[in-house]
């Protein structure tokens, strides 16, 4: 299998939202298009895709955040692999890409968060080289 690799355009909306789906996202293709047209729009965000044989097997998110209490980082929004492609170091692949792309702005860490029931993504993210940090709580205002 020859995989390619190439930034998220708006067209791949309907892929985007199929491969989310797959990790229980229901995000509407509609939806999935506003935020991908919203993510290109911005410098300070990135999004790749894996391709094989003209279909997107996976896509990545990345994105440069700061706190004002810490050092600068690249958070990585969301990495999805559908499923039959597992297990094939694709996803490291596009990990690396967002390392690239982290590089143009200097910083030193690159961050995922990471659902606790999610185990077999723990064991991913450890075995890409990625420590575990901390367990946190999030809490949602609504309005």
């Amino acid at each position: 299998m020859q995989l390619t690799f190439r930034k998220i355009i708006l067209a791949d909306a309907a892929a985007l939202a199929a491969l989310s789906h797959q990790f229980g996202y229901s995000v509407t293709v509609e939806e999935m298009r506003d935020r991908t047209e919203q993510m290109l729009a911005r410098e300070d965000h990135c999004g790749f895709v894996a391709m094989a044989e003209q279909q997107i097997i996976g896509w990545i998110h990345g994105f440069y955040t700061f706190r004002l209490e810490s050092e600068p980082f690249v958070e990585i929004g969301g990495l999805v692999i559908d499923e039959s492609f597992r297990r094939q170091g694709i996803g490291q692949q596009l990990i690396a890409r967002v390392k690239v792309w982290a590089s143009c702005f200097a910083v030193q860490k690159i961050r995922v968060r990471c659902n606790t029931t999610r185990t077999n993504a723990h064991k991913f993210y450890l075995k890409a080289g990625f420590t575990k940090s901390k367990e946190q709580k999030i809490f949602d205002l609504i309005f």
